[in-house]
């Protein structure tokens, strides 16, 4: 009967449109009372949601991507892109994917890659003769490698709640996330080539290397960032803290873009987007408790386990759930509420928990880019002014080509493995 109450009224809630970190919150106070468990334990979950060192790399990230947008690094990222595709058949929608990509790679969010590429990409395209939502659904497909390519948030919240290494989640997103990312170059090329989108001029080296002479430092950051946690002279969250270093002084005395009137704006941005993504933390850390103390993830289990004991079945009905949670709510706290409920499932089949919490988030990722609830959509909406719908229509086949590419990480799960045993007896 609580079980029924706990989950209904979060349904309820979340149907209700009340905010998730409010409706995760309410339906565990209603169970709490219903229990008889002493409301002190609120304060209690919800406090030690947070301690966690791991989690600090998430402000860090998110300030890292406020530096990067107001002080003309991703315009640097896609100067250096463009100089290398911009001369084929949707050379321009091939380096809104590049610097999606390379922008990923430091913020690790995917509105925060949508609010910086596409800001200065849509106008451009538009500008050169590609349709608007054309040019809006590839950014909001693009948007989705933030959530792919490491640094990633959703990565930290896994690694968090399944109490493994962020530093092998990293590794595990790396090579999927750069072949997605060719993926949706070559369904933009299709398209593009159909619709009649040529390539602005030929390619030149020495415009190649005028390009990356110029961009320098602002492809040192992910490699500084990257390259740090994968020598394992960086943790995660130090990375995080050495990216915003570097960026700040890249941005105020290299780029010269970022004033110090603006800093105080920069932080305020990053201050704001952290307490919202803490608060659902630690709504979802109460949560979570609750979870448990109800036995809901083994339960769930047992269900799962009834129907099949097969890893592949098991991975293609996750996927199928997750893509379904996706398109409903954003990936964030879906991963925090379905991490703890799934990660058992996983175990009792033998799937390895490093695969699998890469696996959740590049399922859980497509979710962004698909409507009702795709947060890419309503970003990419809100800056290139084109319907919502639209928008959805145009990303379509890019959605199609994720939706393959997570299908076949089923069956060959090396693709995400292949560098965590690599580096394995490093580790």
């Amino acid at each position: 009967m609580i079980i029924a109450i706990f989950i209904g009224s979060l349904l309820v809630f979340l149907f209700l449109g009340m905010p998730v970190a409010f409706a995760i919150a309410n339906c565990t106070l209603l169970a709490l009372w219903l229990t008889d468990v002493p409301l002190m334990i609120i304060a209690q979950r919800m406090f030690s949601a947070n301690y966690s060192f791991p989690l600090l790399a998430i402000p860090l990230f998110i300030l890292a991507g406020s530096i990067m947008t107001k002080g003309g690094i991703s315009k640097k990222i896609i100067e250096f892109a463009g100089s290398i595709v911009g001369q084929v058949y949707g050379g321009l929608a091939m380096v809104s994917l590049i610097a999606c990509g390379l922008f990923a790679a430091i913020c690790g969010s995917s509105s925060a890659t949508c609010a910086a590429i596409g800001s200065v990409m849509i106008p451009t395209m538009e500008e050169k003769g590609y349709k608007k939502d054309f040019a809006a659904a590839t950014i909001a497909a693009g948007g989705a490698l933030g959530m792919i390519i490491p640094p990633s948030l959703l990565l930290i919240f896994y690694g968090v709640a399944a109490e493994v290494s962020i530093t092998k989640l990293f590794m595990g997103g790396l090579i999927p996330g750069i072949l997605m990312m060719i993926a949706l170059m070559v369904g933009a090329w299709y398209v593009s080539r159909k619709a009649g989108y040529r390539g602005l001029e030929k390619l030149q080296i020495k415009n190649v290397w005028k390009a990356f002479i110029s961009s320098i430092w602002a492809l040192l950051l992910p490699v500084i960032i990257l390259g740090g946690i994968y020598s394992g002279l960086f943790t995660p969250t130090e990375s995080a803290a050495v990216g915003v270093g570097y960026g700040f002084i890249a941005a105020m005395f290299i780029y010269r873009e970022l004033k110090f009137s603006e800093i105080p704006a920069v932080l305020i941005d990053a201050v704001k987007s952290t307490a919202l993504v803490v608060f659902i933390m630690d709504a979802a850390g109460l949560f979570g408790w609750m979870l448990i103390n109800l036995r809901i993830p083994q339960q769930i289990a047992t269900a799962f386990l009834s129907i099949t004991n097969s890893p592949v079945y098991m991975l293609l009905i996750i996927m199928g759930l997750l893509m379904l949670v996706g398109a409903l709510m954003n990936a964030g706290p879906a991963m925090i509420i379905l991490a703890p409920i799934l990660i058992p499932v996983a175990q009792s089949v033998g799937i390895d928990l490093i695969y699998f919490g890469v696996f959740m988030t590049i399922c859980l990722t497509i979710g962004v880019v698909t409507p009702p609830v795709g947060i890419d959509l309503y970003v990419i909406s809100s800056i290139s002014g084109v319907p919502i719908e639209r928008v959805a229509r145009k990303a379509m086949i890019y959605i199609a080509i994720l939706i393959t590419c997570t299908a076949l990480l089923v069956f060959f799960p090396q693709v995400i493995m292949f560098l965590p045993n690599l580096l394995q007896p490093s580790m």
